[in-house]
C-alpha cells in the first residue's frame, strides 16, 4: 500500500534514502543539492518556487520521491508555456500556481521520477505520476509539468499527459585519448577555426586553470557570483542564485569544477560546471574582460579537455545554442509531459503540439545535416 505524502522542504525527506532512489548519481537531483537551493534563499514564494516535495511511502519507509514545486511564474524552468498560460487566463482561469516535477533554473536532463533501479521501478514511477496528477486535481490548479526526463521515464506518463520535446547540444567521449585526437575527428574548417580560437586565448595574459570546489575560499566564491550576476544583469534578467549558494557549492568538492582565467589572483572571467562520475554539466559563465575566444575556451574547449582526462562519457554544456555544432557537440532531444487538468483545454494544446512536434522533427534533421565530424553525427 503506497501512501503519497507532500513535503514543504526537502530536510523532511532522508537524505541518503533520496540519493539512494535516483537511478544514476546526477548532482542536480542529489538531496545536497536541492537542500543548498532552499537553504541559500534561491527558492522563495516571492520568486515563483515553494517546495512541494513528493514522497511515496510503504509502512512510512520511503520508497520513491521526486523533486516538486508549486509555481507562481514560469520563470527558471527552459520548458516554455507561456503561450499556454496566456491563452487559459484570457480564457478567464487561474494558470498559476501550478506544480512543476524540475530542477529549479537547471535545464539539465536526469532523473525526475525517484523510485531505485529494481524491477520495481517502472510501476513506482507510474505511482509518482498519478500522485502529482492527483494532486493537481486536488489543489484545483491548471497543470503538473515535468521537464527533462530521462528515457526509462516516459513511459511512466500516459492517457492524458502531453507530450512535447526540444533540442539541446552535447559531446560524447569516443574514447579521445586527448583534445588532438577529438579535434582529429572534426572536419578541417571546424578544426582550424578551433585552433584560430583556442590562440586567441593563449596569447592573451590570462592564466586558465580548472579548479574543484573545494579548493576554492570564500572570496573566489565572491568574485565567480559576482562574475555570474554581470551576466545576468547585462541581458536584462534577475539572478536567482545567491551568492551563499554559491559558497555552499565549495562544500559539493570534486562535483563542482570551475574554468577560472586568472590575471594574478584575480579571477577575470570562469565557466561553472558540475559532474557526475559519468558526465559533466555546464551551467553559468560571467567575464569582466572581452578577449576573443574566451567564452569558447572557458565554456566548451576546457570542459572538453576535462571531460577526456577523467574519462566522462559525455559533456552537456547547457540549453539552446546552434553555434555548439560547430565545436563538436551534437543535436540531442529532451523531453517533457504535461498534464492540463481542463479537458477542453487540454485538446486545444494537444493539438498545438502536434505541429509544434513536425517542427521539433524538421528542425533536428536539418541540424542533423550540419554535423561538424568528417563522418557525420557521432
Amino acid at each position: 500500500m503506497l501512501t503519497a505524502r507532500f513535503h514543504p522542504a526537502i530536510a523532511e525527506l532522508p537524505a541518503a534514502t533520496w540519493d539512494a532512489l535516483r537511478a544514476n548519481a546526477n548532482p542536480f537531483v542529489s538531496h545536497a543539492f536541492l537542500h543548498r537551493l532552499e537553504r541559500t534563499g534561491c527558492i522563495r514564494p516571492d520568486w515563483g518556487w515553494q517546495a512541494h516535495h513528493l514522497g511515496l511511502y510503504e509502512d512510512d519507509r520511503l520508497v520513491a520521491a521526486a523533486p516538486l514545486y508549486l509555481k507562481g511564474n514560469s520563470h527558471g524552468e527552459f520548458v516554455f508555456d507561456w503561450s499556454w498560460a496566456g491563452a487559459w487566463e484570457r480564457a478567464g482561469g487561474d494558470y498559476y500556481p501550478k506544480l512543476l516535477n524540475a530542477v529549479p533554473y537547471s535545464p539539465v536532463p536526469g532523473p525526475r521520477l525517484l523510485a531505485g533501479r529494481d524491477a520495481r521501478a517502472p510501476h513506482l514511477r507510474q505511482a509518482l505520476a498519478e500522485a502529482m496528477r492527483a494532486e493537481t486535481e486536488r489543489l484545483g490548479l491548471s497543470s503538473v509539468h515535468a521537464n527533462f526526463l530521462e528515457d526509462a521515464e516516459l513511459d511512466a506518463f500516459g492517457g492524458d499527459w502531453l507530450s512535447r520535446s526540444d533540442v539541446q547540444f552535447h559531446w560524447h567521449n569516443h574514447g579521445y585519448r586527448g583534445f588532438d585526437d577529438f579535434l582529429a575527428t572534426l572536419k578541417a574548417k571546424k578544426r582550424k577555426n578551433i585552433r584560430h580560437e583556442r590562440a586567441q586565448v593563449q596569447a592573451s595574459s590570462l592564466d586558465i586553470r580548472m579548479r574543484d570546489g573545494a579548493s576554492l575560499d570564500k572570496d573566489a566564491w565572491r568574485q565567480i557570483h559576482a562574475l555570474y550576476a554581470g551576466t545576468f544583469d547585462a541581458k536584462g534578467n534577475h539572478a536567482a542564485l545567491t551568492r551563499g549558494f554559491f559558497e555552499a557549492l565549495g562544500d559539493l568538492g570534486d562535483a563542482v569544477q570551475v574554468a577560472c582565467a586568472m590575471d594574478g589572483e584575480r579571477i577575470e572571467a570562469m565557466a561553472l560546471f558540475l559532474q557526475s562520475d559519468t558526465a559533466l554539466y555546464g551551467r553559468y559563465w560571467g567575464a569582466r574582460v572581452e578577449v576573443p575566444g574566451l567564452h569558447f575556451e572557458l565554456c566548451y574547449y576546457r570542459g572538453i579537455e576535462h571531460a577526456i582526462a577523467r574519462g566522462l562519457e559525455c559533456f552537456e554544456p547547457g540549453a539552446q545554442g546552434e553555434h555548439k555544432l560547430a565545436r563538436g557537440f551534437v543535436p540531442v532531444r529532451t523531453h517533457s509531459r504535461h498534464y492540463l487538468a481542463h479537458p477542453q483545454f487540454r485538446r486545444a494544446v494537444r493539438e498545438a503540439l502536434i505541429h509544434e512536434a513536425q517542427a521539433m522533427d524538421d528542425y533536428a534533421a536539418e541540424l542533423a545535416t550540419h554535423a561538424p565530424y568528417a563522418g557525420g553525427c557521432r
